[in-house]
Formats: C-alpha cells, sequence, structure tokens
C-alpha cells in the first residue's frame, strides 16, 4: 500500500504535500512554496553551503534524534517524508536569537550576510550533537560553507561558542513530541507523490523495491541524490520515475562481524566512516575529503559505486582491499567483486531492474597496509583528478601480496595489473619501485580534461607508487600536505 503524499514536521508543524513534482529540490520547496528565504540559493550543486538546512531523524531505537546538516538545493523534497526538516528562520524564540546565531552576531561573523544562515545551520547541527566543540570538529562542520568576504576566524569563533550552559530551544522543548511524531510517521505507508507527469516512489522493503523495479526497469534509482540532483541543477533535466532508496530498511544496515563489514547500500557516509577509519586509517582520511559534512550526511556508499564515475573515489580502495558486493533482481541475488563491476565508462554489470544490495568490505590483516592518495584541487570537498589505492603484504620486505587500483586513470575505475605483477616477489626497493613505475604505463593511458593532462595524470600516479615506497619505508617521513598545512 502506498499513500499519494509526503508528510514531515516542518520545525515543529505536520506538513503533507501531494500532486507536486518529485524533480522540486528541498531548496525550491522552501522558497517557492512555503516562501522561506532564509535558506539561500548559492551554486545549486552542494558547494557553497549557502542553502544548508538541518534534518533530524531518529536513530535506530527510536527514541532519539540524529540531527545532521544537508545542502537543501540538492535534495529532492520526497526525502523528507517522516523527518524533521529545521530552517534558519525558526531557530529564534519570538525576538530573542538562537544561541548559534547570537553568537555569530557576538563575534562579529557577518559582513554581506548572505552566507550566514547556513554557516548558522551548519553550526546548529554540530551544537546539537556536540554542546562544547573543539576547533577540529569546528572545522570539519564548517568545511561546506564558503564565505566570500567575513573571512573565517570570527565565523569559527562563533562556531566555537559553548553552548554547554545555554537554555534550551525550542526543539529541545519539543523533543519528545517530536519523537513521537516520527515514530508516528513510521507506521505510515510507504510514501509517493507526483504530478500529471513525473512520479515518486519511496519503497520500505527491499521486496517493495524489487517489484516496483520489476515493474518499471527504467526508473531511476535515488538515494543520497549528491551527484543525481545536479542533472535536474545543472543541466536543467527532468526525471520521469524516482525510486527512493533512503527509506528501505535492508539497504539501510550494517554489519560488523569478525572478518568483514556489511555496509548497505543506503548507508549514508557518516555512518560508517567511523568504523571504516578505525580499521583503515588513511581510507577514513580520504573518506572525509569526500564532499563536506553535508555530503557525507546524504551520500551513500552504493550510489558513489553504482554512479560507475571513473574518478569516483571508494572504487579504487575498495577493489585494492578486494571487496564483493550484492546485486538484486527480483527475488534473486548474486555476489560479483567491486572490480568487475565496472565493464566501460558509465556502463557497469547491472542488468535491468537490478539494483544494489549490500557492499563486503574485508578487514585489515596482519603484514597488510593499505595506502590510500587522493590528489584534488583543494584538500576538502574536491573531485579527484586521481586517486590511488595500495593494499601491499610485506615479509621480510618482500612484497607477497599486492592489488593497486586507481581511479582517474581511465574510464572506469581498475587495478593496474601490470604495475602489481612488477612488484609481486621482489624486494621493495628503488628498482623494483622504478619498475613499478614503467610498468603502470602499460596498464593506463590517461585522457586529458579539465581537471588534469593526460602526462600530468601518469607523471603523479607514478609518484606516488615512489610516495607510497617512501612512506612504508620510514614512518617518520612526512609526505603529506596536511603534514604542512
Amino acid at each position: 500500500m502506498t499513500i499519494s503524499t509526503v508528510r514531515f514536521l516542518l520545525n515543529n508543524d505536520v506538513v503533507t504535500i501531494e500532486n507536486i513534482d518529485p524533480n522540486l529540490t528541498v531548496l525550491q520547496y522552501l522558497r517557492e512554496e512555503r516562501f522561506n528565504s532564509g535558506t539561500k540559493e548559492g551554486c545549486s550543486s552542494g558547494d557553497c553551503g549557502a542553502c544548508t538546512v538541518v534534518i533530524a531523524e531518529l536513530t535506530k531505537d527510536n527514541q532519539t534524534l540524529d540531527y545532521k546538516s544537508i545542502n537543501a538545493c540538492i535534495s529532492f523534497v520526497g526525502s523528507l517524508h517522516g523527518k524533521q526538516l529545521i530552517t534558519v528562520e525558526h531557530l529564534k524564540q519570538g525576538a530573542k536569537l538562537h544561541h548559534v546565531q547570537q553568537s555569530m552576531v557576538d563575534n562579529h561573523g557577518s559582513q554581506c550576510g548572505y552566507c550566514t544562515p547556513g554557516f548558522v545551520m551548519s553550526s546548529f547541527a554540530l551544537h546539537k550533537q556536540n554542546n562544547k566543540p573543539n576547533r577540529t570538529e569546528v572545522l570539519e562542520a564548517l568545511a561546506g560553507n564558503l564565505c566570500r568576504c567575513t573571512g573565517y576566524r570570527s565565523i569559527i569563533d562563533a562556531a566555537m561558542a559553548s553552548s554547554e550552559h545555554c537554555e534550551a530551544d525550542s526543539f529541545a522543548e519539543h523533543y519528545s513530541q517530536t519523537v513521537q511524531q516520527l515514530n508516528e510517521f513510521k507506521t505510515l505507508p510507504s510514501a509517493a507523490l507526483s504530478n500529471a507527469r513525473h512520479h515518486y516512489f519511496a519503497p520500505k522493503t527491499v521486496v517493495e523495491l524489487a517489484e516496483k523495479l520489476l515493474k518499471n526497469p527504467s526508473a531511476t534509482l535515488v538515494a543520497g541524490a549528491t551527484d543525481l540532483a545536479l542533472t535536474v541543477t545543472q543541466n536543467l533535466a527532468t526525471i520521469e520515475d524516482l525510486v527512493y532508496l533512503g527509506d528501505v530498511a535492508e539497504l539501510n544496515m550494517i554489519e560488523n562481524t569478525a572478518e568483514e563489514f556489511i555496509i548497505g547500500s543506503a548507508v549514508p557516509y557518516s555512518q560508517f566512516t567511523p568504523m571504516l577509519h578505525k580499521e583503515y586509517h588513511e581510507l577514513g582520511e580520504m573518506i572525509e575529503r569526500i564532499g563536506s559534512r553535508q555530503i557525507r550526511n546524504n551520500g551513500t556508499l552504493g550510489g558513489n559505486i553504482g554512479n560507475a564515475s571513473p574518478i569516483g573515489d571508494m572504487p579504487p580502495a575498495l577493489i585494492a582491499l578486494g571487496a564483493e558486493m550484492t546485486l538484486q533482481c527480483g527475488d534473486s541475488e548474486r555476489k560479483i567483486a567491486v572490480e568487475d563491476f565496472f565493464v566501460d565508462y558509465k556502463k557497469t554489470l547491472l542488468n535491468p531492474s537490478e539494483f544494489i544490495k549490500n557492499i563486503y568490505i574485508p578487514k585489515s590483516a596482519p603484514d597488510k597496509v593499505l595506502k590510500v592518495y587522493k590528489i584534488s584541487k583543494r584538500i576538502d570537498d574536491d573531485i579527484s583528478a586521481v586517486l590511488a589505492a595500495f593494499n601491499i603484504e610485506l615479509k621480510d620486505n618482500i612484497v607477497t601480496n599486492v592489488r593497486i587500483a586507481f581511479g582517474g586513470m581511465a574510464g572506469i575505475p581498475m587495478r593496474a595489473k601490470q604495475c602489481e605483477a612488477a612488484l609481486l616477489n621482489k624486494t621493495l626497493n628503488g628498482e623494483s619501485i622504478t619498475a613499478a613505475q614503467s610498468a603502470l604505463a602499460l596498464d593506463f593511458k590517461p585522457m586529458s580534461d579539465v581537471r588534469a593532462s593526460d602526462k600530468y595524470r601518469m607523471k603523479v600516479a607514478q609518484n606516488l607508487i615512489q610516495k607510497c615506497y617512501l612512506e612504508l619505508q620510514s614512518k617518520q617521513i612526512e609526505t603529506r600536505v596536511v603534514n604542512y598545512a
């Protein structure tokens, strides 16, 4: 059973929407349908943070709320179903500013003010999770917000101001009512939304999802929409039939076994990153450079793989680790290696009506080390020119096992098998590294584009082999840009 409406809390009020184009973004809905202009439109691509709003969702225990910042400009309105949407207009109580707003005033954190609502909402989300954040936590929370005129020092000072002893805001006062209301939303049937031409469906189970795709194999799957929404906001496309994966229970599960992590394809980065960071430190650091906090709160692992971009950040690391994935069509499942999923540029092994169910990531093993390098024009919130992942097993400085994968070097993310062969069963030294660098030219013929030339890509990829060698030889050698920033 479905309902042809989407129901959610807008601040503390229950809102029901129907007969609306599901291609509408949350930003457009707020500004054009609700006339709430506090949320600003900047880039419409999830880069500047001017559109930042906060979503509150029930945690697994259904008794507490998780507050997270997202980009309203690249979130479709249907994804609000069953959640609480909090906007900047409703932070203050009467004439009294909310703590995070007052702190911006006290620290002179605004000049033109255009970016200020987004910074305020990012700070609000942070303080809902941590009422006394340190500088590192503040910088990470604000990394997705761009200011062109104020300067960041005063904004950072404002966000660092403790809210530990501040009086409760309206959302704290309504906390129990919000929890109750969101639990009531969970009892509703799967949501749907449509206008005369475009349709949206949000299944709650894998069975519902599989049945929907069998009936409509041409439907477009959407989870975080952090890439898909750009086709609407930047390319002015319209999507006829959207199927939202964020409500599918089985796709939002995480299992942590003795041998591996099993991550549902619709689990956002922010939920599984701490777990992977603990197991693979460099992989965790790389994930924290994928977009911003707002992007990682919505973006999913399944989306990054299914997008099949040659410069997707996670596939090279997953390939190097020998990760696998489950694909499902109807009630049939098949398990494949992530490296086999990619066929050609933007082409994958997915059959009609098939979808990614989950991803299996092996845990670390003795004598093995994972090195991950992302090359981009800026340290945070940027697309890779090259991404390299090295999974190397060393015994007495002999390479006994090695898997090397690159993104940005071909039409698909793929292994460097000639490079691997040049290292396997060899002593890890200058001679074998030089051979591996030469072999890389046999593995790839990179292309030139706006981010990098073919010659640059090859040279930097070869240099990363040398960088990996230097780091493996001595942990005292600091080669990362963050060591000197």
